[in-house]
């Protein structure tokens, strides 16, 4: 009797915690599904005393939470049905059902947010309720005739998603998710151009303190982190010792807004050379190597996927809190802020962009040496990245959310290496190999360091086809 007493209370603040009961909207449902949780477990009650039935309550009373976590959306499982780490996992391919359709217009005269809302589908009072959410943060006002916004309407036809730039480098995204209803605004950071500029000088003191005088400290962890094997960029280097840096910027309207990657480092003094050079190869390997050729750092395999604060559950076997099951769990569940960005943590090529069940809306990418990355949950895609797109590390793919079987917002993150799971904070830590130049890629590289010297001896350059989007959580 105990026992089941401590089950069902588990139950109750296992419900009382979920999402159902964040918002108003969701109380009534919620309640009404905790009745019913009450009565079937009340129902097993029962037979404890006098009953004759050979099935044990306990054992019922977990069949009953298993359907009532089902309909709450509540993970019993694995999300892709694994039940021991040597499973094999089955890549799914696709990407299933129509994309949304974008549509970019412009505001006419007599056009408001709250009609062209209403025009594409939203009742009167969720119109209401978004801009009661915006009230006090931004001035919709300033969203007038001429403003050119996005449009973005589900396969079905019905809203989706209402864009615009607030300023040059903000955009500010209205949007209603298909499945639960829940309207929500987030605002995007926009990063539009990339420029190649130079810095040079001669170094008084350490290469360091250099960097802050001349206004950019943030190239010195990269330039610690490329020249770690040679110098110490705290310690003073020669008198007289001469640096040349060719690296990119981040651009809004002619404002800098960022320090992008190191191209090329020359520094010299009297005895040493220091000569650092990016080069990517015929099978887009990127990596820093010297004026020979030579590869002068490990790259990393694997960059962080998203921004997390904590993980709520990590990858193998553990104990479920209600059935007490041994059940195993094939990735991390990194806990995020909606909206956050999930980005590639290597390069390759998206062969999975949907929703999948409990996965809720999921991206699989196909890396070299038979490695899949899986990216779990999210609230959406990112529209520069589709299905068949090849991406790059570190490129933003999707938004952490908590689609599927999810009770809070997070990313379920997960690596698979020839159809077996891998411990993906193992594999985080993971260094590549170093890279050895054929000699038809040495023919390049040293053709990209003429390039790069051509570079050096010019003014900053603006870059086209480089811009980046990068979204930040309200």
């Amino acid at each position: 009797m105990s026992d089941l007493k401590s089950l069902f209370f588990h139950l109750l603040i296992r419900l009382r915690r979920s999402a159902l009961f964040r918002s108003p909207a969701h109380l009534l449902p919620a309640s009404y599904i905790l009745l019913v949780a009450l009565l079937s477990t009340i129902s097993f009650f029962l037979p404890v005393y006098g009953s004759s039935r050979q099935i044990s309550p306990r054992n019922q009373l977990i069949s009953s939470v298993h359907t009532v976590y089902k309909s709450l959306g509540i993970p019993i499982d694995d999300e892709l049905g694994l039940k021991k780490e040597t499973d094999i996992v089955t890549i799914d391919k696709g990407e299933p059902g129509l994309r949304p359709a974008v549509k970019v217009q412009t505001a006419l005269k007599g056009q408001s947010i709250y009609t062209i809302l209403t025009a594409s589908g939203l009742a009167p009072a969720e119109v209401h309720q978004l801009i009661r959410q915006l009230k006090g943060r931004y001035n919709i006002k300033e969203f007038k005739v001429g403003t050119t916004y996005e449009l973005e309407t589900n396969p079905d036809g019905t809203f989706n998603c209402l864009s615009w730039h607030l300023n040059p480098s903000d955009m500010l995204h209205l949007e209603k998710d298909e499945h639960t209803g829940t309207l929500s605004f987030w605002k995007e950071a926009i990063e539009t151009d990339t420029r190649q500029t130079t810095l040079e000088g001669t170094v008084q003191s350490t290469l360091a303190k250099e960097m802050s005088l001349k206004g950019h400290p943030g190239l010195t962890a990269q330039l610690r982190k490329l020249l770690s094997s040679k110098l110490d960029l705290g310690k003073r280097l020669p008198v007289g010792s001469r640096y040349r840096i060719l690296f990119e910027e981040q651009l809004v309207e002619n404002r800098i807004t960022g320090t992008g990657k190191i191209l090329a480092v020359e520094i010299s003094s009297a005895k040493r050379h220091y000569n650092v050079y990016l080069f990517t190869d015929a099978k887009g390997n990127s990596a820093y190597y010297d004026e020979y050729g030579r590869s002068l750092q490990n790259r990393q395999m694997f960059v962080q996927p998203c921004s997390y604060s904590r993980v709520s559950s990590g990858f193998g076997y553990r104990i479920h809190p209600i059935t007490g099951a041994h059940h195993f769990h094939g990735g991390v569940d990194l806990v995020a802020p909606v909206g956050t960005p999930v980005r590639a943590v290597a390069d390759g090529n998206v062969i999975f962009r949907g929703r999948e069940g409990g996965t809720g809306n999921m991206i699989t990418i196909a890396h070299a040496d038979g490695i899949h990355t899986i990216y779990m949950h999210l609230s959406r895609f990112s529209p520069a990245v589709g299905y068949g797109k090849k991406v790059r590390q570190g490129d933003i793919i999707a938004y952490v959310g908590s689609t599927g079987s999810a009770t809070g917002p997070h990313l379920d993150f997960r690596v698979i290496r020839n159809g077996r799971t891998q411990n993906p904070m193992i594999a985080l830590k993971e260094d590549a190999p170093k890279l050895a130049l054929s000699s038809t890629d040495h023919a390049g590289f040293m053709a990209r360091v003429s390039r790069y010297h051509t570079q050096l001896d010019k003014r900053p350059v603006l870059v086209a086809g480089l811009s980046k989007r990068r979204p930040t959580t309200l």
